[in-house]
C-alpha cells in the first residue's frame, strides 16, 4: 500500500529552501533639510499666462509675414534692397572698335573684378549673342551675382583673364595657364575612356550587336585615340590606364605626357579655357582634345579635317557617360538623377564648343 505524499506547511518553507531575506541598503550620507529662501514680493500673484485664439492667428500671422519678406529677399524682391529688379530693359550686341560687345540697354557688360569692358572677338558672334540671351534671362540685379545663373558669362572671363595674364610683364605671367596645364594633365592619368571593363563572361550584358562593355569601350575611346594621334600628335601612343585586370592606373609615358603638355601650353585663351570646362564635365582628357580640335578656330584646330560637326557636345557626353548609360540600360535609370546629369554634362560641353568656334562652324 502507497504511503499519502508529506505535505510540508507553508510557514516552514523559507526554512527548507533558504530563501534570502530581503536586502537593505544604508546610505551614510546624512540627510539635510531643504532652505527656502523667503519670498520678498508683494501684492497678489500673477496671473497665469494664457493664450487666446487671437493671439495665436497673429502670431502666426507675423511668422507668415516674416516668412515672405525672407522669400522676397532671397529671390530679390524686397522693396528696402537695390537689387529687387535688373535695371536694364534690352539686351544686345553692338560692333565697338572691331570688337563684340554685349550691352543692356546703353551700358556695356563689364568684367565683374577688373570693370573692364568684355570685348569679343568679330568671329565669335554665336558666342556674343549666347552670352546676350543668358542676361536677358536675367530677372534681378542680385540674380548677375550667382555664378550659376551665368556660366557663360563666367567663361568668358575666365578667357579674359588668361588673356591678361599671358600679357603682363610680371615674373608670374601665364600664371593661370601653367595652373590649369597641371590640372587637366592629372586626367590624362585616369582618363575616363582609357578605363575598361575586365573581358566579358558567359553571363555578362551584351547589347544588339553582341558587344560587350568592354567591347564599346575599347571601340569608343579607339576611335578618338586614332583621330588625335594622327591629326594632333603625330606618333604619339596612348596606353590605356586600366585593361580591367588592375584597379591601379597606369601613368602615360613621359614622352607622351611631354608631347601632350606642351601641346596644352601652345593653346590660345579661348581654348585651353574649353579644354578646361570640358575636362572638368566629361572626367576625360581625350574627350575634351576632341572637342576643342574639332571646333576651334584657332591654332589647335585639325586644318585637314575632310567634315566640321562630326564629334560634338553630344557624342562627347556619350563617350564620357558610357559606363553609366550600359547600367542604366539594363538596370534602369533614376528619375531626376541620370536624365538631369546628362543634360548638364551636354550643356557644359556645348558652352566649349561655343567658347572655341567661330561663325563659319556651324
Amino acid at each position: 500500500m502507497m504511503k499519502p505524499p508529506t505535505r510540508i506547511p507553508l510557514r516552514f518553507a523559507p526554512r527548507l529552501f533558504q530563501i534570502p531575506a530581503p536586502v537593505r541598503l544604508i546610505h551614510s550620507t546624512t540627510t539635510r533639510t531643504a532652505n527656502v529662501d523667503p519670498l520678498v514680493g508683494t501684492g497678489p500673484p500673477p496671473e497665469a499666462p494664457t493664450t487666446s485664439g487671437y493671439q495665436r492667428v497673429e502670431r502666426r500671422r507675423r511668422q507668415a509675414e516674416l516668412l515672405k519678406a525672407a522669400r522676397d529677399i532671397r529671390n530679390g524682391k524686397s522693396k528696402s534692397t537695390a537689387l529687387k529688379k535688373r535695371f536694364w530693359d534690352d539686351v544686345y550686341v553692338k560692333e565697338v572698335d572691331g570688337a563684340l560687345q554685349v550691352h543692356l540697354d546703353e551700358r556695356p557688360l563689364r568684367h565683374p573684378l577688373t570693370k573692364e569692358i568684355v570685348r569679343l572677338p568679330l568671329s565669335k558672334g554665336y558666342l556674343a549673342a549666347a552670352l546676350a540671351v543668358e542676361w536677358d534671362n536675367l530677372t534681378s540685379v542680385q540674380e548677375a551675382t550667382k555664378q550659376h545663373l551665368i556660366p557663360l558669362t563666367s567663361l568668358v572671363c575666365r578667357a579674359i583673364d588668361i588673356q591678361t595674364d599671358d600679357a603682363s610683364d610680371t615674373p608670374e605671367a601665364s600664371k593661370i595657364r601653367t595652373a590649369i596645364a597641371t590640372t587637366v594633365m592629372k586626367y590624362l592619368d585616369t582618363d575616363s575612356l582609357l578605363c575598361w571593363a575586365p573581358p566579358a563572361g558567359p553571363f555578362d550584358l551584351k547589347n544588339d550587336a553582341g558587344e560587350s562593355l568592354r567591347d564599346v569601350q575599347k571601340k569608343t575611346a579607339d576611335s578618338i585615340v586614332s583621330f588625335l594621334t594622327t591629326n594632333t600628335w603625330p606618333g604619339v601612343k596612348i596606353e590605356p590606364v586600366s585593361d580591367g585586370h588592375s584597379i591601379v592606373p597606369q601613368q602615360q609615358s613621359e614622352g607622351v605626357r611631354e608631347v601632350v603638355h606642351g601641346w596644352v601650353m601652345g593653346l590660345d585663351a579661348w581654348e585651353i579655357t574649353a579644354l578646361e570646362r570640358a575636362v572638368l564635365a566629361g572626367k576625360s582628357f581625350l574627350a575634351a582634345a576632341r572637342l576643342v580640335v574639332e571646333w576651334s578656330e584657332g591654332a589647335a584646330r585639325a586644318r585637314d579635317l575632310a567634315t566640321v560637326g562630326t564629334f560634338g557636345a553630344d557624342e562627347a557626353a556619350k563617350a564620357t557617360n558610357l559606363e553609366v548609360d550600359w547600367q542604366a540600360g539594363q538596370w534602369g535609370e533614376v528619375e531626376d538623377t541620370h536624365d538631369v546629369n546628362n543634360e548638364d554634362v551636354r550643356r557644359q560641353l556645348g558652352s566649349a564648343v561655343l567658347l572655341v568656334s567661330g561663325d563659319g562652324k556651324y
